[in-house]
């Protein structure tokens, strides 16, 4: 048995729980917002703690060279690594987007971790995945003054028709107040729920909620005060509005994302530190020209790769990218892999077109599959012939890595990542 093995998952969540504001009850279901100053600041990590699951993937993997070296790591002292991105946090076990989810990233070895970045109805940057994501990552819909408000109230499943159980509930409908008066929870619904309650309870089954007691939702800002307290670098992702822009007829596309960049100025936090991305082109062309300290290493999410016709397009001309200034892509992890000849996982036409190009290249997302012994799903969709056990994450990790040559890869669970990077020594 490792010896590092009763250093367990629990301890990474269960610290971040601990760090829950004073004023803060998780029993509470709408406790009062804890004020910026308490909820948005940690004592940087000394002690990187990965917990059992690394050990549990390096365990299950086939037998082979990966194999043994990754089992020769097994007693290491780890350390954070910017190879290590924070994915929402740590939302395998903790809810996305909240400080306990973002601590436990920092806890994991995450180097970078993400806020993505919406706006309230009052104009305010927060951290959500979607602007229209309340309903399943937060316990809005169980306090009814505030569900009304949604811009779709809950309908409950129609047996007769087989139609879903539906809500949705967008950051745009809240003020802020309103905002932070929310719980997160992890993300999930109940297609077929009767009610609210039912509704709500819909966490999948490769997840917990052991540690979903009461998230703490947080602005863009205090992600920028948490992350430097953390001493980890940034990597805000400027989400697509779900209402018309310009928002009040003034909020435009434009001001929306000058805004993310101001509050890092404000915060004085070096562009260095910081991987702005959008999956809007001219969201991270709007950086180069007006911000090029942070549009430097601004990231341009490629979701072409989604359709054969965008991932012909996106191979072709990769040149186009570099000669607008971007010098980071980010496909999924399915862009940048393929099967040769022998039915191994190899870098794809994307990765190579890429790096001729002169692209360096992130992706996304590890530990956010499942169970991996039917394939593995959207994020393994080019490679899922090979793809049988869990222990294939490292698989093909490996070949993102050394292969593909990716400068970092995000994670809903970072441990897994941490201790592959520093295993085979990355940075």
């Amino acid at each position: 048995m490792h010896r590092n093995l009763n250093v367990t998952l629990a301890v990474a969540a269960a610290w971040a729980l601990t760090q829950l504001p004073a004023t803060a009850d998780p029993r509470h279901p709408n406790r009062n917002p804890a004020p910026q100053s308490q909820c948005a600041k940690k004592q940087p990590v000394q002690t990187v703690q990965l917990g059992p699951r690394p050990y549990f993937l390096v365990d299950d993997m086939d037998e082979g060279p990966l194999k043994r070296k990754l089992e020769q790591c097994t007693d290491m002292q780890p350390h954070k690594s910017d190879f290590s991105i924070g994915h929402r946090g740590a939302g395998l076990q903790i809810p996305e987007h909240t400080v306990e989810s973002y601590a436990a990233a920092a806890r994991m070895g995450a180097g970078i971790i993400e806020c993505d970045v919406t706006f309230t109805k009052d104009e305010e940057l927060v951290c959500r995945h979607s602007q229209c994501d309340l309903h399943t990552t937060t316990d809005v819909l169980l306090h009814p003054e505030l569900a009304s408000k949604c811009s779709e109230t809950f309908t409950p499943y129609d047996p007769a028709t087989g139609k879903a159980a539906s809500a949705k509930c967008c950051t745009s409908d809240f003020t802020l107040d309103e905002f932070k008066s929310l719980c997160g929870k992890m993300d999930g619904a109940n297609p077929k729920a009767m009610s609210v309650e039912e509704y709500v309870d819909g966490t999948p089954n490769f997840r917990t909620d052991l540690y979903a007691t009461c998230g703490t939702l947080v602005t863009h800002k205090e992600s920028i005060e948490l992350f430097k307290s953390l001493d980890v670098k940034m990597t805000p992702e400027l989400k697509e509005a779900s209402v018309p822009m310009p928002y009040h007829g003034d909020f435009t596309q434009e001001k929306y994302a000058q805004k993310m960049i101001d509050e890092y100025h404000e915060a004085h936090v070096s562009p260095k530190k910081v991987f702005a991305q959008s999956f809007n082109l001219e969201d991270v062309k709007y950086w180069i020209r007006n911000e090029p300290a942070f549009g430097r290493q601004a990231v341009y999410l490629d979701a072409r790769v989604d359709t054969p016709e965008g991932y012909a397009e996106a191979v072709a001309n990769m040149g186009q990218l570099r000669k607008v200034g971007v010098r980071i892509v980010a496909p999924p992890m399915f862009a940048l892999l393929s099967l040769n000849s022998q039915n191994k996982i190899a870098p794809s036409d994307y990765a190579l077109a890429a790096k001729r190009a002169g692209l360096d290249i992130i992706t996304w997302t590890l530990e956010r599959s499942g169970f991996l012994k039917t394939g593995g799903g959207y994020y393994y969709s080019s490679i899922t012939p090979v793809i049988d056990n869990d222990g294939d994450t490292y698989e093909a990790l490996d070949v993102l890595a050394r292969k593909v040559g990716v400068l970092g890869i995000f994670s809903d669970w970072p441990a897994t990542v941490t201790y592959y990077a520093n295993c085979m020594k990355l940075p």
